[in-house]
């Protein structure tokens, strides 16, 4: 990781055996995406979360990311909670203009990203102060 990022235990008391999060801080850079990715799905192995919902929450983690760089304002804080069997990834900027879906038209190149979000996730929105973006899912665990 570049020294642009912090990763840090996001709760030092934890809950239960089964309560885990962590938290990341980046500079708004597109570079860094990688960075995060990379550092979610070492931690989703380490928590041991089936492949196919590492793909989905890597892809979810790398819109909202990238969503919160191209249009926020700020650093870019990535939290990732699991408890009681829900994950929840939340994307925060300084941007209090809600993340919202759009009309893309066929040929565009963008602007698919909370699509794919609303798509592959159990649920999806945005805070009351807008600056933070959200998703859950519901992973099972593996055989």
């Amino acid at each position: 990781m570049s020294s642009a990022t912090a990763v840090s235990p996001a709760d030092a008391t934890p809950r239960s055996l089964t309560s885990r999060a962590f938290e990341a801080a980046i500079d708004p850079d597109p570079v860094y995406v990688a960075d995060i990715r990379h550092t979610t799905a070492l931690v989703m192995r380490q928590w041991d979360m089936p492949e196919g919902v590492v793909g989905d929450v890597l892809l979810v983690v790398s819109e909202l990311v990238t969503n919160a760089i191209e249009h926020g304002r700020g650093s870019v804080r990535l939290r990732v909670c699991h408890d009681e069997g829900e994950l929840r990834i939340e994307v925060t900027d300084d941007n209090p203009a809600a993340a919202q879906l759009g009309t893309v038209s066929e040929d565009g190149e963008s602007g698919r990203g909370l699509l794919l979000v609303a798509v592959l996730s159990r649920d999806w929105g945005v805070s009351d102060d807008g600056r933070t973006t959200w998703a859950t899912f519901r992973p099972r665990r593996k055989s």
